[in-house]
């Protein structure tokens, strides 16, 4: 099986030798044909596939790097599949990309390719973030749009973002449609390049200028803004596109003393000063938490390469910096617009919220409390923007987000926009001190005691290549063939699957539907009789698998604070023990 598996790769890797591939493909392969068996096949074992976050991977030559062949065949099947799409129409797509390593000539590749298919392309002067070019598809009435970059993944790592006319990540059934386009292609000789040139449009400043006023519509609270305008602020882009807008943003709303850790305002697709561009992470936030320790800053923010995700860090009672978990920011974030939307008077019956299913179950009970309806959905913010699509009109979104530090307030973006949550969450701190009198982390510790104290926790697994996957695959076989009947002594009463849509009732044994989602996806939740929740996802876009752990208790008091946290946080740990995870 394994000699089969060379032949195939071999034969494969020796089609990237002709003379269509340009010399520097040809040399990389010869080399690892020659040297790096290894490299080689997992180089061209499987084609680059559209997972939750559409195209992404390792740089490099192969069928399973990401290279401008591999971008190309991706374009060019989805230019197909608009033509078919929209028979007879204007095409009009949007293309940008952030600071990764060749992130620039990705673009420029798939602005050729679609202006060669006779497309009408829109494409960035420069880098830029993620949602702006979600805004930029809906301001620009474009059919699709492409976003270069590969998030908060490791330098090594590009990808490719395809986005359909409401500005969303592609949903099913586009995303297995456009599949089948791009194994149509299968030649570099069907991929059309050189053509159109005069179909690219090049959007610059002034575009931005139009989107940095969407966002200021979202403010609620400028009498506080004006009020605390020099409070201190550090932010940090991590080497990536916010640099150019988030800044601008907060000026926008009005804040004046915003210092940037200048360090990591370096453009950089090598990230060099972190050792993955990842705010989720304390080490790679340690800069900005610095430079705010030395400021006395209120808070310290971050935004990864495409800014879509925001890192959060605040300064509790003991002048300590504490970096918030995606979590705690969407809990934040939303709290706030919805505690002002019912102090303006703006809510209104049908108004939603929307979060997906590994997320915290606080937003569920905060909704509750405000009488707005809270939708939950499948993990990938795609998934949020199909609730807003199907509600367009209808009813009012608020905000929305998921524990992997993204959220969105207003609808004017289809995706996480780290530039516009960046901006709330100053003027949330900057409405705390004006009318509360406290920081934006004491008000945190309030919402705790006022709707029950929420922790979670992540465990990744990563399992790398070929063999990793089948390992996470076999894995979620053996957790549905025998999943745990108690989790720290508390008997599981229901457990979730989410490939079938099937909920069971542990003690009755009786199925029903998952209730208000309709999508299939390789998820697994179980819920114990105390409330405690273990959900289990592979990763659709990096070689991992996610295990996602909530807990609640009463929180009496802020002064309990400490010790119900230590509590929370030891009862995660020894969940994670029991399922043998530490």
């Amino acid at each position: 099986m394994a000699n089969e598996l060379e032949q195939t790769v071999l034969a494969k890797a020796q089609k990237w030798l002709g003379a269509e591939y340009d010399e520097a493909t040809r040399e990389q392969v010869k080399y690892l044909i020659n040297n790096d068996k290894n490299e080689l096949i997992e180089s061209f074992y499987k084609d680059l596939e559209f997972g939750t976050g559409g195209l992404r991977g390792i740089m490099g030559a192969g069928s399973n790097r990401m290279n401008i062949y591999t971008v190309g065949f991706a374009t060019q099947g989805l230019a197909n599949y608009l033509k078919t799409n929209f028979p007879g129409e204007e095409i009009r797509v949007a293309i940008a990309h952030d600071s990764r390593n060749n992130s620039r000539m990705f673009a420029e590749r798939v602005a050729d390719i679609f202006a060669s298919n006779g497309f009408r392309v829109f494409l960035f002067d420069a880098l830029r973030p993620t949602p702006e070019l979600s805004f930029a598809i809906r301001h620009l009435h474009c059919q699709s749009g492409v976003m270069v970059t590969a998030s908060h993944n490791p330098k090594e790592y590009n990808g490719y973002k395809a986005y359909w006319s409401d500005g969303s990540q592609v949903t099913s059934p586009h995303d297995t449609n456009i599949i089948k386009e791009v194994e149509k292609i299968t030649e570099v000789a069907q991929v059309l390049t050189g053509k159109n040139a005069e179909n690219i449009t090049i959007l610059g400043e002034d575009f931005d200028d139009i989107y940095l006023a969407a966002i200021k519509e979202l403010s609620l609270s400028p009498e506080s803004v004006k009020r605390f305008h020099d409070m201190k602020i550090v932010y940090t882009p991590l080497h990536g596109a916010g640099v150019r807008l988030t800044p601008a943003s907060l000026r926008n709303f009005g804040f004046t003393n915003v210092r940037l850790v200048e360090e990591q305002a370096v453009l950089d697709g090598n990230f060099p000063t972190v050792e993955s561009p990842n705010p989720e992470e304390r080490k790679t936030m340690s800069m900005a938490i610095e430079l705010a320790r030395k400021e006395g800053a209120d808070l310290a923010m971050a935004t990864d390469p495409d800014s879509d995700r925001i890192g959060l860090a605040l300064r509790n009672g003991k002048g300590e910096y504490v970096l918030l978990n995606g979590n705690q920011t969407l809990v934040l974030l939303m709290c706030y617009q919805l505690t002002r939307w019912a102090e303006l008077g703006k809510i209104k019956d049908g108004d939603y919220v929307v979060k997906t299913i590994v997320t915290s179950m606080m937003p569920d009970a905060v909704a509750a409390h405000y009488g707005v309806k809270c939708y939950n959905c499948l993990t990938g913010f795609k998934f949020i923007a199909k609730v807003i699509r199907e509600h367009e009109g209808i009813n009012q979104y608020i905000g929305g987000g998921e524990e992997s530090f993204g959220y969105l307030a207003g609808d004017y973006v289809r995706d996480k926009d780290g530039v516009s949550a960046c901006s709330l969450a100053a003027e949330a701190a900057a409405w705390c001190r004006d009318t509360k009198g406290m920081t934006l982390y004491e008000w945190l510790q309030d919402l705790y005691v006022k709707f029950g104290f929420y922790r979670e926790g992540l465990v990744n697994v990563i399992r790398k290549g070929k063999d990793g996957a089948e390992q996470i695959q076999n894995m979620m076989v053996e957790y549905r063939a025998n999943p745990p009947k108690s989790i720290c002594g508390s008997p599981v009463v229901k457990i979730l699957d989410y490939k079938t849509l099937e909920v069971l009732d542990v003690v009755s044994g009786k199925k029903s539907p998952v209730e208000g989602i309709t999508d299939r996806s390789n998820v697994l939740q179980w819920i114990t009789e105390d409330g405690t929740i273990v959900s289990v996802r592979p990763s659709g876009t990096e070689p991992k698998i996610k295990f996602y752990f909530g807990v609640k208790a009463a929180l009496p008091s802020v002064e309990q604070f400490d010790a119900v946290q230590d509590a929370l946080d030891a009862k995660i740990e020894a969940v994670k023990k029991e399922l043998q995870l530490v």
